[in-house]
């Protein structure tokens, strides 16, 4: 399929990456691939959404950057996205496992930066690693893991794995952190962890205010390595 079919919410081009902001592309709009797309985007990340489903392409438009229904298994359709422009290709197919294999090929031969790619079992996974998939992800077994760590982190909301040694956090705010602002709780000089959004109230707010106290209930979206975030945790863990 030729990428004819786009829906783009700008009329810059897709292929176009902006000065000192990563772009990521997410091919799969299924449950996964869909929230991967739509909560970069809400971080303030470039963002190509990708389905060969118009009606999942639909589904996110008005979330993403950009969103377009192609054929991730046609090469020609990869290429004219400018898909290797990318920094970041996720690989979210569904059921699928030729398709996801063929797709992450084509990437490999554009010659697309990183990878990652879910994978449905083990077996699958170790194919995507011998083709070259930067990293392979397991979202049915990764989310019983998120689950033992809400049970021992419980004001841990949400975990995203980035790499083998960095994740992002939402931090539901302790009562110890209430009334203060992000400049007295120095994350970033205290645990090497920076804070990159403040929810309230369900909005997202991508540049919060150093001096800004925080209220009950907001969520603190922090990224870092994984053992300083744990040791963050740790430090602000209620009993």
């Amino acid at each position: 399929m030729s990428p004819s079919g786009t829906i783009v919410r700008r009329q810059d081009s897709v292929a176009r990456k902006p000065h000192g902001k990563k772009q990521f592309a997410i091919i799969g709009l299924g449950r996964f691939g869909s929230s991967v797309a739509i909560y970069l985007a809400q971080l303030g990340y470039e963002v190509l959404a990708v389905d060969d489903n118009a009606q999942r392409v639909q589904d996110v438009a008005h979330a993403v950057t950009h969103a377009v229904t192609a054929d991730s298994t046609d090469e020609e359709a990869m290429s004219a996205l400018g898909i290797r422009n990318f920094d970041v290709v996720v690989v979210a197919i569904g059921q699928d496992i030729q398709s996801s294999i063929l797709t992450t090929l084509i990437l490999k031969d554009l010659g697309v930066p990183y990878i990652i790619v879910k994978a449905q079992n083990e077996l699958h996974g170790k194919v995507l690693n011998k083709i070259g998939a930067d990293k392979v992800v397991f979202p049915e077994r990764d989310m019983g893991l998120r689950v033992a760590h809400h049970l021992i982190s419980p004001n841990i909301l949400e975990h995203i794995e980035l790499s083998a040694d960095y994740s992002i956090v939402e931090m539901k705010i302790p009562s110890s952190m209430i009334g203060k602002n992000l400049k007295q709780l120095d994350i970033r000089h205290k645990y090497n962890c920076n804070v990159l959004a403040v929810k309230r109230n369900g909005e997202m707010n991508i540049t919060p205010r150093a001096d800004e106290s925080l209220v009950n209930d907001d969520i603190l979206v922090i990224v870092g390595k994984n053992e300083l975030l744990t040791k963050l945790e740790q430090a602000y863990a209620e009993p």
